[in-house]
């Protein structure tokens, strides 16, 4: 394991101390401490905030092509660290190790795509009816703050620090305080790719002895999160008492509605390793299974085998497919829903227990449950973990209608060999982002994120930038 410990980024200096009481990280695959990390207080925030005004009048005047030129080089270090980074994500999370540095090769795609969005900045010239020009520019939006949780502790905070910095602002990374190695890592490729001194650092530490600070501060105009939406929602009520601009990435419950004329087993195996990726911590993850009901044992049949062929274990061991939970209040909460479901009717396939012989750590197995009502709390609370809720239906439209019938829409994923069908469930799903035949929705040249509850703005493609950005625009008449 390589020799670096969690550390603060204030300014330009590496710190292992920050004014308040050091926080344990627990090991989810066995219970046992980590390491401590470095928790920043009010004072060190502060700080935190006199750098990032400096720095900001400083980066925003730094030409695109340049801060593009920084980027890559991000990249460049990032992928240098690549094993290191995957063995802190392992660690820290828990996921199998043999599935951790995908997340750090998507990671450096969003330094590589941004790098050349920060080279396209151009404005527009409009014919002026009153005579002269219609000038549209834009400008960095100013100090950004990012909020990110802990399942994608690579991804997450790089698809905030990446468009903020090609737009030209500077950003304070609060991450979860479940992943302060993989943060600092993230941040020592950042400085160690040419990021200037203010312009990415990284507050580790308690929610509330960072957040409040943060928000209060009038010169941080945009803040962005990647976590639940009761937190959204506070830091929203926050925001608007100094008009932050904010992005949100919040709760998803997404539906899959598997018709009978697709290839069910096919789809099956995708379902199974898309439920399962994570231990089923992910957003996007698939949770509610909408079978047409001539085909629901077929599929039932085939992600009971994929389930059942998973290996659980500890995520250093190179033949572990799926680590644990994350964190202990994870797994009582799938044990409730589960419990919920079985008592509303619900049949169990397969899973719905802690794995005999795993005393310690958050381990449970995956579980398929059939017949699942739409009153279960399973149907309207999203899991997040390794349960998978499967119902019938007949009707498509009825299925659409069901799909739709929670505030979320983040992501929602359909099967069909018709086009038709795939044009209509398209349309039909209400979400930022549809997958029809594949749940590959994530993609660095491509914008993600959800409406309603589960959020607003996006991550990720064109769009994103724009988030980071004010336009402007000057009427230049003749001299």
């Amino acid at each position: 394991m390589t020799q670096t410990l969690p550390k603060l980024l204030i300014g330009g200096e590496f710190r292992d101390h920050g004014g308040a009481e050091a926080v344990p990280v627990v090991n989810p695959c066995n219970g046992e401490t980590l390491w401590t990390q470095p928790a920043c207080d009010d004072i060190t925030v502060a700080e935190a905030l006199e750098h990032a005004r400096a720095a900001q009048a400083r980066w925003s005047k730094v030409h695109g092509w340049e801060r593009g030129r920084i980027l890559r080089n991000v990249a460049t270090e990032m992928r240098a660290r690549t094993d290191a980074i995957a063995l802190a994500l392992s660690l820290e999370i828990g996921r199998p190790i043999s599935q951790s540095a995908g997340e750090v090769g998507a990671a450096i795609e969003q330094f590589e795509w941004f790098a050349g969005e920060a080279e396209r900045l151009f404005g527009d010239t409009i014919p002026s009816r009153q005579g002269g020009r219609l000038l549209t520019e834009p400008e960095p939006v100013g100090i950004c703050a990012a909020f990110t949780a802990w399942n994608f502790p690579v991804n997450l905070p790089v698809r905030k620090i990446a468009p903020a910095l090609a737009a030209g602002c500077v950003i304070l990374v609060r991450p979860s305080e479940q992943v302060p190695l993989t943060s600092t890592l993230i941040a020592e490729a950042c400085v160690a790719g040419g990021v200037p001194e203010g312009v990415v650092q990284l507050l580790m530490g308690r929610a509330e002895e960072i957040s409040p600070t943060i928000m209060a501060a009038d010169e941080v105009r945009k803040i962005s999160l990647t976590g639940s939406t009761r937190v959204g929602q506070m830091l929203m009520t926050e925001a608007a008492k100094t008009m932050k601009r904010c992005s949100m990435e919040l709760g998803g419950h997404s539906p899959v509605v598997v018709c009978a004329d697709s290839d069910v087993e096919a789809a099956a195996v995708q379902c199974a390793a898309f439920k399962f990726r994570n231990a089923g911590q992910v957003c996007i993850a698939p949770n509610r299974f909408y079978v047409e009901d001539s085909v629901t044992e077929r599929f039932l049949s085939t992600m009971k085998a994929e389930a059942e062929a998973l290996v659980m274990g500890d995520s250093q061991d190179a033949a572990t497919s799926m680590g644990p939970l994350t964190l202990a209040s994870g797994r009582d909460k799938i044990e409730r829903l589960i419990h919920d479901a079985v008592e509303h009717g619900a049949r169990l396939v397969t899973g719905g227990k802690r794995p005999e012989g795993r005393n310690s750590g958050y381990f449970h197995e995956p579980t398929i449950m059939a017949d699942v009502p739409d009153d279960a709390a399973i149907m309207s609370e999203e899991p997040f973990g390794p349960v998978a809720a499967v119902a019938t239906f007949s009707d498509m439209d009825d299925a659409i209608a069901r799909a739709n019938s929670t505030p979320y829409g983040l992501a929602a994923y359909a099967f069909t060999g018709s086009h038709a069908k795939a044009e209509a469930l398209s349309k039909g799903l209400h979400a930022g982002m549809v997958g029809v035949n594949t749940f590959m929705v994530a993609h660095a040249e491509a914008p993600f994120g959800g409406v309603d509850h589960s959020g607003m703005g996006r991550e990720g493609g064109r769009e994103a930038i724009r988030d980071y950005q004010n336009t402007k625009l000057t009427h230049m008449m003749a001299v």
